[in-house]
């Protein structure tokens, strides 16, 4: 991707723009920022991501996560890149969190001529750590699928 702030400022309105219509948008996430290999989102806690149990559901902390990395991978694709898929996540839960707002800070750990591994941490408003994540991201070549509907490039 180009180095370009002006660039990249673009592609993150629009990435915002375009998640704002799915997932991303139901759970209220909002991504902060997007610079580089690094991008920071926040959701705030409520009643609709709940699980049972009266803690925050697992998967909207997973959801979190798996967005702010999915917006770094995005941010880093060159212009005439087709796009990425998760091949593979995991994620270590090591608090709770029933209300408030959590942030997740993401970063690329390794950037491969076709894959992508992104870390990234989600705490809660008072700095404790809710969850560890990792992912890998196969980046997709032309003779692989169309790319979808959301054009950023």
């Amino acid at each position: 991707m180009s180095g370009d702030p002006a660039t990249r400022a673009v592609r993150l309105s629009a990435l915002r723009e375009a998640a704002a219509r799915g997932l991303v948008g139901l759970l209220g996430i909002e991504v902060l920022e997007g610079e580089g290999t690094a991008v920071s989102a926040r959701m705030e806690v409520h009643e609709g991501l709940m699980a049972p149990n009266g803690f925050l559901h697992g998967g909207s902390i997973v959801a979190l996560a798996d967005t702010a990395c999915g917006f770094g991978c995005w941010l880093t694709l060159s212009d005439d890149a087709p796009g990425f898929t998760t091949v593979e996540l995991k994620t270590n839960f090591i608090g709770a969190a029933a209300e408030g707002i959590l942030r997740c800070d993401a970063r690329l750990v390794h950037a491969g001529r076709s894959t992508q591994v992104w870390d990234a941490e989600v705490v809660r408003d008072d700095g404790r750590s809710v969850a560890l994540f990792r992912c890998t991201q196969l980046l997709l070549d032309h003779s692989g699928p169309a790319r979808p509907l959301l054009q950023v490039g």
